[in-house]
């Protein structure tokens, strides 16, 4: 054997290895990318899909349950005691033709009489295991509520029921009004979706007990809690959540990837279910075709391709973010941080402020000294403010040589830190001026269009009484 058929002969070996090494160890990458992709954004898209059909499916029952609770004709029926129960049945009658629910009612709290739209259908018992519900509705104290029963009304029909409080204007209970929406639409919903998507979706309640299936036998008879394998994490899904959360489990010898989603205007969860090794078996066969085709190459490719589009994406939303100059947030991830921040006031009623902080006698350095000296200071003013509040807090650029701060806390506790901020650019050498500021606390309503109006007026109160000072609104 020549040194040249040696040479070939282990040049050939090295690059069938190499071929073979990157095969195994792409394969490998390549599965765990699409189970991640499947955990975290295909399984959680197929459950914003099925949330966005259902929500829009049982949303239009609730808008009309809500416009009969606040309808004057009902309230002043019920206020004119009941009288001519063929009247209420027409009302009853032209909603539930008009959009083509199950069933359309009302339940007098005065005379716990049932109307429909045919009629008087009964009274209200407390010992009828179908009228529990009414009575629990009334204990909680809730606005509206959704409940899966059969319907009387309409041959034991599986329906969701949506439930509304009427009240008069004193306030006053006048009763229970809402409309029953047959339970097939909803169901036929969850079924379209896993046809499409090949994935079991249902909905339970906030206890785990099967409210919407596409089979069912098992809604309203079956809680998550006692499914082998969901069982073990049901507590995990049940959590009221803002965003969707993912889990994993095992049953009859499969593992099952698993994203639930939790829906407050129903308080009800969804959950879409994956089966992992069929989602799997399509990647394998995918990656086959692909190695014929030069695997190597194109993943090479792609790998290039997501460095630079991961670099350059990092890079723009950084620059939608922040400001260049100051390196602190700018006025659009502001806005988004107070949306998210006024959605926490009004879950956990957390108390939630801002301070408007603006630099006494800028403008005269800026002429005495020119923009790049006004620029240094800005960013010796951003770099203190930053090392000053609290990781949860977030520093914002509001223009010019206005900074704002967006805090977890109430006025006293926006002073406390607007003392800190006062006394740690004081101490630096490197800010030669003082500043003054303005604080407001959320108010219910509030966008952050008003709160920095009110914080705003506040500083200016503080810059006409000589300024380096606070004042809250």
């Amino acid at each position: 054997m020549t040194t040249k058929t040696k040479l070939l002969a282990a040049l050939s070996l090295i690059l069938l290895a190499v071929f073979l090494a990157t095969s195994l160890i792409n394969y490998a990458v390549t599965r765990k990318a699409v189970r991640e992709e499947l955990l975290h954004s295909s399984l959680p898209l197929t459950g914003k899909n099925i949330y966005s059909e259902i929500h829009s499916a049982l949303m239009r029952p609730i808008l009309v349950s809500s416009a009969m609770a606040n309808d004057a004709f009902l309230k002043d029926w019920v206020i004119h005691k009941e009288e001519n129960v063929d009247d209420l049945a027409k009302y009853l009658d032209a909603i539930n033709t008009k959009y083509e629910f199950l069933t359309t009612f009302f339940i007098s709290a005065k005379t716990d009489t049932y109307y429909y739209q045919k009629g008087f259908h009964k009274k209200i018992n407390p010992r009828d295991p179908h009228d529990v519900w009414y009575f629990a509705f009334l204990r909680s104290q809730k606005e509206y509520d959704l409940d899966v029963d059969t319907n009387k009304t309409s041959d034991d029909a599986l329906t969701i029921f949506v439930n509304f409080r009427v009240e008069d204007d004193n306030g006053k209970l006048l009763g229970v009004a809402g409309v029953g929406v047959n339970m097939n639409q909803a169901a036929a919903k969850l079924a379209e979706a896993q046809n499409e998507f090949h994935r079991m979706a249902y909905m339970v309640d906030q206890d785990g007990l099967v409210q919407v299936h596409p089979n069912k036998s098992l809604i309203e008879k079956k809680y998550i809690s006692e499914s082998e394998g969901v069982k073990d994490i049901a507590e995990s899904i049940l959590q009221i959540r803002e965003d969707g959360a993912n889990f994993e489990y095992d049953q009859d010898g499969k593992h099952f990837l698993l994203t639930a989603r939790y829906i407050p205007e129903f308080e009800w969860h969804l959950i879409v279910v994956q089966d992992e090794k069929e989602a799997l078996s399509s990647a394998r066969n995918n990656l086959i075709r692909t190695l014929t085709l030069g695997f190597i190459s194109s993943i090479l490719i792609l790998f290039l391709c997501v460095l630079a589009v991961n670099r350059y994406q990092e890079q723009l939303e950084h620059m939608a973010k922040t400001d260049p100059l100051t390196g602190a947030a700018n006025r659009r991830e502001l806005e988004a941080r107070f949306d998210l921040a006024s959605c926490r006031v009004a879950r956990y009623k957390a108390p939630l402020s801002i301070i408007i902080i603006d630099l006494d006698g800028f403008k005269a350095i800026n002429d005495k000294f020119g923009h790049i000296q006004g620029d240094t200071i800005l960013e010796a003013v951003a770099e203190v403010i930053t090392a000053t509040i609290r990781p949860a807090d977030l520093l914002a650029r509001w223009g010019g040589d206005e900074f704002i701060v967006l805090m977890d806390g109430t006025v006293e506790d926006a002073r406390v830190l607007d003392d800190r901020i006062r006394t740690a650019m004081q101490l630096s050498s490197r800010i030669p001026v003082s500043f003054s500021s303005g604080i407001s606390q959320f108010k219910t309503g509030d966008t952050i269009t008003t709160m920095t109006q009110r914080a705003d007026e506040a500083m200016y109160k503080a810059k006409a009484s000589g300024g380096d000072c606070v004042i809250s609104e």
